[in-house]
């Protein structure tokens, strides 16, 4: 359906309130929701089904749909992908997936970072992270796998503090920038200067991510690594990128 008709369709769905014109609008908009669950599969790699994340979206794709005001000045596209999202992590979170000894193993490992960038001007690589905190790399990476569900929840929570949307962005692309020649100015040189912080392996993944849009198995085969691979790099790197991205990490998504 063309955005006439999808104009035509909330119209009346907002003056009928009726059920199949509700149907109608679920059907439509639900590419979204397996459009969102795609992106945070990429930080809960196999922790999570993508088929369960996208059962939970569809509970956030109604209730966007049942709270959407059409005088609101985001497309529906940007409000409902903050509710699928939401709804999604929500459910994660009332699992309760996160035991101490995980939110204890990410605690250690941000330190070891910054210590370790602090004291050799660079970032280090997972075998010398892994010497750091005193452990094997195949342990480390075992760490990291575990950690992937902290780290999605961590970046909500940060984005919920203060980091929310421009209005009226577009869900088309990864990086479209703020209205003001200054913002932009201002995140092109943050984005330069986070991207920096990177190894080479995990700048290329974010790259290939957001600049280019390619899908996880479609990086797994430009880098000629595993799925969960590029997922353990992707992480990695939000979590480096994090502080110095400070307001804008939201693009980041």
């Amino acid at each position: 359906m063309d955005e006439a008709g999808r104009a035509l369709l909330w119209k009346d769905y907002n003056r009928l309130k009726s059920a199949d014109l509700r149907e109608k609008l679920i059907l439509e908009y639900a590419p979204l929701v397996k459009i969102v669950a795609g992106r945070l599969s990429m930080y809960l790699g196999y922790n999570v089904e993508y088929e369960d994340l996208c059962s939970y979206g569809i509970f956030g794709l109604i209730d966007a749909i049942d709270k959407y005001d059409l005088n609101m000045q985001n497309k529906f596209e940007t409000y409902a992908s903050l509710r699928i999202r939401g709804e999604i992590l929500d459910q994660i979170r009332k699992m309760d997936w996160i035991p101490r000894s995980v939110r204890q193993k990410q605690r250690q490992i941000d330190a070891a970072c910054r210590e370790f960038e602090e004291e050799h001007g660079r970032a280090a690589s997972d075998a010398e992270l892994a010497a750091k905190l005193g452990v094997s790399e195949d342990e480390y990476m075992g760490w990291q796998t575990q950690l992937k569900v902290t780290n999605v929840i961590s970046l909500d929570e940060f984005m919920e503090a203060g980091s929310d949307i421009p209005n009226g962005r577009s869900t088309s692309s990864c990086f479209d920038m703020p209205e003001s020649a200054y913002e932009k100015e201002e995140l092109k040189a943050t984005l330069v200067e986070a991207l920096d912080l990177l190894t080479e392996k995990e700048r290329l993944v974010v790259e290939l991510y957001y600049y280019e849009e390619l899908t996880l198995k479609e990086i797994s085969a430009v880098m000629e690594v595993s799925e969960s691979r590029v997922s353990q790099l992707h992480t990695k790197a939000l979590s480096r990128m994090k502080d110095k991205m400070g307001r804008y990490m939201g693009i980041l998504k």
